[in-house]
């Protein structure tokens, strides 16, 4: 038996990741992967609830360590939401990589994409408050509902383009992914680039004064 160690959720995460790694399989049961990694079962519970938290949790985790070293670059905070967002893809996709036999199990391991992708849940709400948090300029609609509306569509987005990258990334054969990496950039200035609001403000506000004219002139 394994001398007895103690406990956090990293730590758990790591002996799961190793486990499902030297074996193609998650463990079998909660009681015998605490037996043979030498913690009581009831320690297991005090972090997650069953093993599918536990791996809805190791996505979250990538995130929060992508957000914790860009955070503490100068630099990213005086960026704008474009490069953050670029920051982020490239940051979050190096730790993708570091841990890519996983990544590569876990979102193939059922021949259910619908189960895989419960795998993300965490990682979801995560990166949907980020991308709010980034205060990405769209037009402004003075409405309540129609803006909340419109706040969801462009989370969605992102989260979408979030999907398709990641899709790509598992599929690119190039070295080091370097695909990927022309893919982050392309895309996410696409994405900037079709929600710039620069050329609609300027017809709104065209539309704003021919309407004041017609109303003067009459």
């Amino acid at each position: 038996m394994a001398k007895k160690i103690t406990l956090t959720q990293n730590a758990l995460i790591k002996l799961y990741m190793a486990y499902v790694l030297e074996h193609n399989h998650a463990p079998k049961s909660i009681y015998t992967f605490s037996k043979n990694n030498g913690f009581d079962e009831a320690d297991f519970y005090k972090f997650f609830a069953n093993f599918e938290s536990l791996e809805s949790s190791v996505f979250s985790l990538f995130f929060s360590n992508t957000i914790d070293t860009l955070e503490s670059s100068k630099d990213y905070l005086t960026y704008d939401s474009r490069n953050q967002l670029l920051s982020f893809y490239f940051t979050f996709f190096e730790n993708l990589t570091a841990n890519r036999s996983y990544v590569v199990y876990a979102l193939s391991e059922s021949s259910n994409k619908l189960e895989n992708l419960k795998k993300l849940k965490g990682l979801r709400t995560k990166f949907l408050n980020y991308i709010d948090q980034l205060d990405i300029e769209v037009l402004q609609i003075k409405n309540k509902q129609l803006e909340q509306i419109k706040d969801s569509v462009v989370q969605e987005t992102y989260w979408i383009q979030l999907m398709l990258t990641l899709k790509f990334w598992l599929d690119d054969t190039s070295k080091s992914f370097e695909k990927t990496d022309i893919f982050i950039e392309k895309s996410i200035n696409a994405s900037f680039d079709l929600i710039n609001i620069s050329p609609l403000k300027s017809v709104v506000d065209l539309g704003k004064f021919l309407i004041k004219e017609k109303i003067s002139m009459n």
